[in-house]
Order: C-alpha cells, then sequence, then structure tokens
C-alpha cells in the first residue's frame, strides 16, 4: 500500500470479495543527498507511510511497514546509476517491480502467511496453453503491462490485480462512494521516486563517487562524425531530447546517439530517430507466443508508444541471449536502457532491455 488512491481501493475491492487482507507499504530510500525531503510522491515517504497506515486501520486491518532500502539501493538505484554512466537510459520501475514489489514483498507474504500478494497496477492475469500470462488491463490509457513484464509465471500465479478491469474514473468513484473523497481528487506523480523534482542529473552528480572524473565537457558530432560543437557531458543527454542542447544549428537538431567511452553525443534529424530494428537482452523464461494463434506479435519500446507487428519472432530466444527484432514500419525513438516487450493476443510474452 503506497498510500495513493490505487493500492486502497485495490484494497476495498478484496475486503468486499472476502479475502482476509494484510496491508504492507515498504521503504525503498532514505533521502539520498536531501533527495527526497518534501516530496509529495506515491510511494515510501513518512506522510504516504503514514496515509497508508491510516487508511488500513480505518478499514480494519493490520498494516506493517518493512524495509527494503538495502535492497532498493543494491538493485535499483545502483543500476540506475550504472545504466546512465554507461550512456544508457534505464526505466527503474521495471527493476523495482520484479526485485522489490514481487521478489522481495513474496518473501514477506510468505512470512505473514498469505496466499496471494495484490497490487493497484493497472493489468490483469489471463492463463493459456497451461502457462499464466499478463494480460493488458481494460484501460488502455492506464495499462502498467509495459513495467511489469519482468515477473515470472510463478510470481503471477500468486498475483491479484483486483483493478484490472476497471478505469480510473470507476476506481475514482469506488473511493468516493467509501467516503475516500481527498483521496479521490488527489494528483498523481509521474516522476520517479527517488529522484527529486524529477531532475536525474543533479542526483547522478550527488550519488556516483567519481561523477566529476567521469563527466566533462565532450563533442557534439553528426553521423558522419563531423563536430558540430560541444556539450556539458554525455550523462546530461537521452536519445530523441531536442530542448537544452546549447547549440544552435539553424534547423532542429535531436540526440540520436551517445558515446559515453568517447563522451560523444550524435545529433540528427527527427528523421534519424526512425529504426526497423533494435537488438536486446531478453530475461526471464523463453519468449512463448501460440502456434494456434494467427494474431501477430506486436512490441512496444515505450510505455506511451504505439505496439508495432514483429517479423521476426523466435519463441526459442532465452534468458540472456542476446537477439534481434524487426519491425513492420520505422519506429522512433529506440532507447538503449528501456524495455521492449512483446505482446500476442493482449498478453505479454516475452520482454528485455534494449542494448
Amino acid at each position: 500500500m503506497s498510500g495513493g488512491i490505487d493500492s486502497t481501493v485495490s484494497a476495498m475491492l478484496l475486503l468486499e470479495q472476502g479475502y482476509e487482507v494484510v496491508g504492507v507499504t515498504f521503504r525503498t530510500y532514505d533521502s539520498i543527498k536531501e533527495s527526497c525531503i518534501a516530496k509529495e510522491k506515491g510511494c515510501c515517504t513518512i506522510d504516504s507511510i503514514m496515509e497508508a497506515k491510516h487508511n488500513a486501520e480505518r478499514m480494519g486491518f493490520d498494516h506493517h511497514i518493512v524495509d527494503f532500502r538495502d535492497t532498493f539501493r543494491r538493485c535499483v538505484i545502483q543500476n540506475f546509476m550504472d545504466e546512465y554512466m554507461a550512456g544508457h537510459t534505464p526505466n527503474p520501475c521495471v527493476l523495482c517491480n520484479s526485485h522489490i514489489k514481487w521478489g522481495e514483498l513474496m518473501r514477506t507474504a510468505d512470512e505473514f502467511g498469505c496466499d496471494f500478494i495484490a497490487t493497484g497496477h493497472y493489468a490483469r492475469i489471463a492463463e493459456r496453453d497451461g502457462h499464466v500470462y499478463l494480460r493488458t488491463a481494460a484501460d488502455t490509457k492506464k495499462d502498467q503491462t509495459y513495467f511489469l513484464w519482468m515477473l515470472t509465471e510463478e510470481q503471477l500465479r500468486r498475483t491479484i490485480f483486483p483493478l484490472g478491469d476497471y478505469t480510473k474514473d470507476q476506481v475514482r468513484e469506488i473511493a468516493r462512494q467509501h467516503g475516500y473523497e481527498k483521496l479521490a481528487v488527489k494528483r498523481e506523480s509521474q516522476e520517479i521516486c527517488f529522484i527529486p523534482n524529477d531532475d536525474y542529473r543533479s542526483f547522478l552528480r550527488a550519488n556516483v563517487p567519481d561523477y566529476n572524473e567521469r563527466v566533462h565537457a565532450g563533442e557534439y558530432i553528426d553521423k558522419e562524425g563531423k563536430v558540430l560543437g560541444h556539450h556539458e557531458g554525455y550523462v546530461n543527454y537521452t536519445i530523441g531530447q531536442r530542448k537544452g542542447l546549447g547549440i544552435a544549428l539553424g534547423h532542429p537538431a535531436y540526440i540520436t546517439h551517445i558515446d559515453a567511452e568517447k563522451n560523444q553525443v550524435t545529433l540528427g534529424s527527427n528523421d534519424d530517430l526512425l529504426a526497423t530494428e533494435l537488438t536486446y537482452r531478453p530475461f526471464g523464461r523463453p519468449l512463448s507466443c501460440s502456434d494456434a494463434s494467427s494474431s501477430p506479435i506486436l512490441a512496444k519500446v515505450r510505455y506511451r508508444s504505439k505496439a508495432v507487428e514483429i517479423s521476426n519472432f523466435q519463441s526459442s530466444i532465452f534468458n540472456n541471449e542476446i537477439s534481434s527484432l524487426t519491425f513492420s514500419e520505422p519506429i522512433w525513438g529506440i532507447t538503449p536502457g528501456q524495455s521492449v516487450v512483446l505482446y500476442q493476443d493482449n498478453l505479454v510474452v516475452g520482454g528485455g532491455i534494449i542494448l
């Protein structure tokens, strides 16, 4: 329970369905270099922890606060810093869901004698061919399967998504009906939970020990390697970025490539960000589409991007085996460090980290 509307309404629905509910809120970070003080975010601030506890007590079930800070720093924050320092753009929510919200929480559920874990994510679960899969949520605008693709089948078999069949508006109405008017109108944060003011650059500067030795001015180049000017250090930029480049070329320029080793950032046009192929490293079980389905395999490379059909799906690809995908149409802004998630019939059938 985060103290927010989604986890709170999830608990309401579970109680109405007859489940015995135990509430858990976990601490995942400290105020790293004053990074988390006075932020109105959805998870693990003191205010949100206390709000979650209050909501649980109001609904009449036990609530526990568990400390996952060491694991979170080791698995999520350290990866975030390592990836940015390698010139990539990581997605920490994917690792947090896999290692913390399910990995650590599953062990906590065992300690409390709970059969299932339930969260406020907008996703569903479906069975096919004897296996359990993530299924996209009824509210396609809120669907969060892109961030959950790394969950294992074992984890999914013990998971309940109470909000999977509801829209966000319906969830807000349920909160109102139960007397949680303030919660129903509470603004949601879209920021990374441990990054203050959504300023990852300041976070890296404050928390990477050798930041100043590794990050310094470097060259902007074009795709032919011609030097166009100088930038302030490669970690300050992401693929697809247009604003804040500090260079005037007389035409719109976008970040199209980042070379951390050479400290070079390539600039190009919007069209230079279109590609029909990517390489990636899959994780988890072998990719598993259904031979019985005639539906195509679709891929998403960003949370809000359109799913695009791929033409070379290999169901035999295994964990950590580098592979490639070819798309039926160009995709904009393929970014190393982000996830590529594969769907068939609205089921997640695979995923990996873009290289």
